[in-house]
């Protein structure tokens, strides 16, 4: 393959007549119900951040009970994925983000009545599993609805509404807990999600065209069993061996991790080889702009979900805010954000891979400032002192999300396109699991709120600095230069 302008065509592969069933409406009514579902799974990663000393008090939960309430959610979405995006490829991917909305609605209601923090865990690792059925499947669903630019409006659209979900969550949750609507506290924060998911899956039938793979070969079961074992052999112990003093089964699972994953991507090349139909195809990964595109993805997911973790244990440990003040603090991020990121579709045709490098570095500057200005003033230190940190690292990430996106999934054929939104969907998630474990190791291991969010903040910037170098693995140019 030559990796020269021509490999980040946005221009769709030919689909199959059977393979797209075109509904009645307009393509674009089917964006705000797929952002209404992406939006939504988002949001609820990272808004339960300020709710966690709530539900402490009002279940009597523990430690090791809060920290499953972040992590289980982001387990079961990272382990699953991969299996629901081939799920969609075999049985209809408008069918899976419809279940998977159902199953959201009905998991988020579990969530908010939950009267024990065992039962609120529970419904959270299911929640993470309605949430893997509903993210590849969106990817899936904008690469064979939209071609051409179409496809890259409708990507950019796409990355807003991920974007601004994850950075606004902490706003939103501090107004639903600070209403204390019928005085429903930290449960609404659930309980919002049930009105969302319902609105959304009446209007999916008539707006959302069906689309699934025309060769509808059996499920590789085995390969289904080879990579949910290594992905949560992966996450379970970086999400939880810090926590409990990285016991023996944590090192264990971790030794476990890689050798059930290279035996996962060893049957994947036998049975193509054979002829069947594996779970992801590895004859994709001869595309250097594929393989490229997944390890960037990694990288850049893996500083974003630390960033909030810690930011937000900065403003409300550190420095006292409540949970309402501390996400006004987040608008500032969220809205450098939405400018860069509806700029993103234009300049990705125009610069291509040096776009994301200067998203990256711009993030890695913003994280800079937030470091010096936090290093100069501590947990004392002016909150406008913290403004030109949040701008940059807003700005960095609405350059990079909408392009990222757009060179893994362009090169996704309609007959892979399940699979490989799964994968880049698993990235984002591993990445966040990956990311909060690795940064949590400097910041909960570091004595005093501010120095330690001051060394996760310079670690952070040179995690993105290596994202730009990797950049210049991607292809040179975008489509249209």
């Amino acid at each position: 393959m030559n990796d020269t302008a021509t490999d980040t065509s946005l221009s769709a592969r030919p689909v199959a007549a059977d393979s797209l069933d075109r509904a009645a409406t307009s393509p674009w009514a089917a964006l705000p119900v797929l952002m209404a579902g992406t939006a939504m799974i988002v949001l609820d990663f990272f808004i339960v951040n300020v709710a966690l000393p709530s539900m402490q008090t009002n279940l009597h939960a523990g430690a090791a009970a809060l920290e499953w309430v972040v992590a289980g959610y982001g387990l079961t979405f990272a382990a699953l994925m991969v299996v629901a995006g081939r799920l969609g490829d075999c049985f209809g991917r408008r069918r899976m983000f419809s279940l998977g909305l159902l199953l959201f609605g009905l998991t988020s209601a579990a969530c908010g009545a939950a009267p024990t923090s065992d039962l609120l865990v529970a419904a959270r690792l299911l929640q993470g599993a309605a949430a893997a059925l509903i993210s590849p499947s969106v990817l899936s669903l904008i690469g064979v609805i939209y071609t051409g630019p179409e496809r890259l409006r409708a990507i950019s659209v796409y990355g807003v509404a991920m974007g601004f979900a994850a950075a606004s969550g902490q706003l939103l949750g501090g107004i639903l807990i600070q209403a204390d609507v019928l005085g429903l506290g930290w449960r609404a924060i659930f309980l919002i999600n049930v009105p969302v998911a319902a609105a959304a899956l009446a209007f999916v039938k008539r707006t959302v065209p069906e689309s699934r793979s025309t060769d509808r070969q059996p499920l590789d079961w085995p390969g289904v069993v080879l990579v949910t074992a290594g992905l949560v052999a992966l996450v379970l112990p970086l999400v939880q061996g810090r926590a409990l003093g990285w016991p023996a089964w944590s090192i264990a699972s971790l030794i476990a991790s890689p050798a059930l994953i290279g035996g996962f991507v060893a049957y994947q090349h036998k049975l193509e080889a054979r002829g069947g139909a594996p779970l992801v195809a590895m004859s994709l990964f001869k595309e250097r702009s594929l393989r490229s595109g997944l390890v960037t993805q990694l990288g850049f997911w893996c500083g974003q979900a630390a960033l909030f973790l810690v930011l937000a244990i900065y403003l409300q440990d550190g420095r006292g805010l409540d949970p309402l003040n501390a996400g006004l603090v987040f608008t500032v991020m969220a809205a450098a954000y939405l400018l860069t990121s509806m700029r993103a579709p234009a300049l990705t045709l125009r610069f291509g891979r040096d776009l994301i490098a200067v998203g990256a570095l711009t993030l890695a500057a913003g994280e800079g400032g937030l470091a010096a200005a936090v290093a100069a003033g501590g947990t004392r230190c002016p909150l406008l002192a913290l403004v030109p940190g949040l701008v940059a690292a807003g700005a960095g990430m609405g350059l990079c999300i909408t392009p990222l996106t757009t060179v893994v999934l362009a090169h996704a054929g309609p007959e892979q396109a399940g699979a490989v939104s799964g994968a880049l969907s698993t990235m984002q998630q591993v990445g966040n699991a990956v990311g909060v474990a690795l940064t949590g190791l400097i910041f909960f291991g570091t004595h005093g709120t501010g120095r330690a969010f001051e060394l996760s903040a310079l670690q952070l910037g040179c995690l993105l600095t290596g994202v730009a170098v990797i950049t210049r693995l991607l292809p040179a140019r975008a489509a249209g230069r």
